[in-house]
């Protein structure tokens, strides 16, 4: 017949609306020295559409997110996959609430702008470059005189960040896998303000960056380094040994503060503030180096961690069953063991006099006491999980014993809604 142009016409291909604990879009959250602690989403409200033209070209998703503290998340993709370099214009917003040592309240804003570039060499490798803008503001709730007085904090930072990602892995089930993957990169910010070169002025106010905003910080910047292997080896049938070797570092004017300890989207997550954080490393952003069960989140801290975990995952009534599963839950139903040991610190070496976990300075007028402690940065865990579907969500019920000191501690129940480690 006689050829006809194509009209790009776009279609729904996906609408999502669920209860979860996760996030739209990953991103590192600001250190806030007044209130050293992770902020963990609640469960919250999720919702995502996506729209792609007939041959997938181009893809639009849209995300909303909203909190039970009334705090939302918002998050808007567009893909560009007609030739072989993709192109993605990212653009996110967050707010979270977060309280001061003090007890005072504070709301925290963040707004990005990213451009990625991703080159895929063939099937299973690609390089990705990502330019970036971002800005936060810290704004202080008002709840007496002292509070109001205080004023809100401003920081634009520019980033660059350079991928290289590998990915033969085939998939043998839920979440279970033959192969290796792994992702190797690299990140720059750079702290920025209006009479900068790197933007034109009249750019930065629609990013929350007022004509008198302090510049003491300007010029600051911070690099981050690392890498995550993660391999599965068929051992029978279904049964899989899948092992990860994690790690990152971060340096420069200012650092990123890694805390070490629980897992990801923990439903109920702990955060163990007995855990000294250094305050002479200049942070500035905070993000979870997980998993390590047996312990609560911030067992351990610093600007550099690594970690290390092994899973036997085994489905154990496919393993025997060798016909059609009718029930989603019992096809999904997996047995775990597992073991987990990692450390993260401050300093050149997890031993040095640098890292906060040997160190404990005590200060009360006039006098300051520094006292040394012998705590082994390294920690462990050990343990078992059970895995199934139920309801759409894939849940992960893990029990943990710590290994600290030498010593096996008390064991933790975990309860989390992620995939893989």
């Amino acid at each position: 017949g006689p050829q006809k142009n194509y009209y790009i016409n776009f279609s729904t291909d996906k609408v999502v609306t669920q209860l979860n604990n996760g996030v739209l879009f990953p991103s590192y959250q600001p250190f806030t020295a007044s209130s050293p602690s992770y902020q963990n989403p609640d469960f919250n409200g999720l919702f995502k559409m996506g729209l792609s033209d007939l041959f997938e070209d181009y893809n639009i998703l849209a995300g909303l997110r909203i909190q039970t503290d009334f705090t939302a998340e918002y998050l808007l993709r567009f893909e560009n996959r007609v030739k072989r370099l993709d192109k993605t214009l990212i653009l996110h917003r967050i707010t979270t609430n977060a309280t001061t040592v003090d007890g005072y309240p504070l709301n925290l804003q963040t707004n990005e702008a990213q451009y990625v570039l991703k080159w895929p060499f063939s099937e299973v490798a690609c390089i990705k470059g990502t330019a970036g803008l971002r800005s936060d503001r810290t704004v202080n709730q008002s709840i007496d005189l002292p509070s109001l007085e205080q004023t809100n904090q401003y920081e634009t930072w520019a980033s660059a960040k350079l991928e290289y990602i590998f990915d033969n892995t085939l998939n043998k089930g839920l979440n279970l896998y033959n192969g290796l993957r792994f992702k190797l990169f690299a990140e720059y910010y750079r702290d920025i303000d209006q009479s900068s070169s790197i933007l034109p002025s009249p750019i930065l106010p629609l990013f929350g960056e007022p004509n008198n905003a302090p510049t003491s910080s300007i010029g600051n910047n911070f690099y981050v380094v690392g890498c995550d292997f993660r391999y599965y080896q068929k051992i029978h049938r279904n049964l899989i040994w899948a092992s990860r070797l994690a790690g990152s570092t971060s340096f420069g004017k200012e650092k990123l503060v890694y805390y070490l300890g629980g897992v990801d989207n923990w439903i109920n997550p702990q955060f163990d503030y007995s855990t000294n954080i250094a305050t002479d490393q200049n942070y500035a952003f905070q993000t979870l180096a997980t998993p390590l069960r047996g312990f609560y989140e911030n067992v351990r801290n610093g600007n550099t961690f690594f970690v290390m975990n092994n899973e036997l995952r085994w489905p154990i009534f496919k393993y025997f069953l060798n016909r059609p599963i009718r029930s989603d839950f019992i096809s999904n139903f997996q047995v775990i063991g597992f073991s987990d040991v990692g450390t993260a610190w401050s300093g050149p070496t997890p031993y040095s006099n640098q890292n906060a976990i040997t160190t404990n300075v005590i200060t009360q007028n006039p006098i300051t006491v520094t006292l040394t402690s012998q705590n082994e940065p390294l920690v462990g865990g050990i343990g078992f999980g059970l895995r199934s579907r139920i309801l759409g969500y894939f849940i992960r019920f893990d029990r943990a014993w710590g290994i600290e000191n030498r010593e096996i501690l008390t064991p933790i129940n975990y309860v989390s809604l992620s995939l893989d480690f």
